[in-house]
């Protein structure tokens, strides 16, 4: 287990833009061997990974973030973005970061991550 720390939300109005950090325990050496992702869950939803990044910083992104959302991460500072931008009211919830040792698996399922923040809220209104 590791301690995740959430920053950066907030409401904002639909068409905005949000940038979530999320600062880890992990020492810096070894912060590059973990697969981190950004999962997101919404009032009567369940959990879902909204993007990951790779131990070689390859992304990938659930579909309807596309285009509009990046991840990042700052392996000297162990520490992990989201930039978010032409937010929706549908991506209104409350945005977790997480960690898994070694590689990402090669779907998006969220019981991959080891460890999860305990989250910040974003609410997007119109």
């Amino acid at each position: 287990q590791v301690q995740l720390t959430e920053s950066g939300g907030g409401e904002v109005q639909a068409g905005g833009s949000l940038r979530l950090s999320c600062k880890t325990d992990i020492a810096s050496w070894r912060y590059q061997d973990y697969c981190m992702g950004w999962l997101r869950q919404a009032p009567g939803k369940e959990r879902e990974v909204v993007a990951r990044i790779e131990t070689n910083n390859k992304e990938e992104y659930v579909e309807s973030v596309q285009g509009r959302f990046t991840i990042s991460r700052d392996n000297t500072e162990s520490t992990l973005y989201l930039d978010m931008t032409s937010l929706k009211p549908e991506d209104t919830a409350m945005y977790y970061c997480a960690a898994r040792r070694w590689a990402c698996l090669t779907d998006l399922r969220p019981t991959q991550f080891g460890s999860q923040g305990q989250g910040t809220q974003v609410t997007v209104s119109t």
